[in-house]
């Protein structure tokens, strides 16, 4: 699948990923898909609590190695 952003959050713990991500997709246009790369144990509950809350779609959700694989949707 095709992504219109990245985000390189490798190494970043709670809650860098979230925030970033947050930040991130509030300056894109609905409908465009961030891809989110992060290592944070915690980023597996975060992330999909983060879609939840904020209304985005979680599309996928990917393990590479020791990193964790995001594709997120703006609501």
């Amino acid at each position: 699948m095709m992504w219109d952003q990245e985000i390189d959050a490798t190494g970043l713990l709670c809650p860098l990923p979230v925030l970033k991500a947050r930040k991130r997709l509030s300056g894109m246009e609905p409908g465009a898909v961030l891809r989110l790369v992060a290592t944070d144990p915690a980023a597996v509950i975060d992330v999909p609590h983060f879609c939840a809350e904020a209304g985005h779609d979680l599309i996928s959700t990917v393990e590479d190695g020791a990193a964790q694989i995001y594709l997120i949707r703006r609501r």
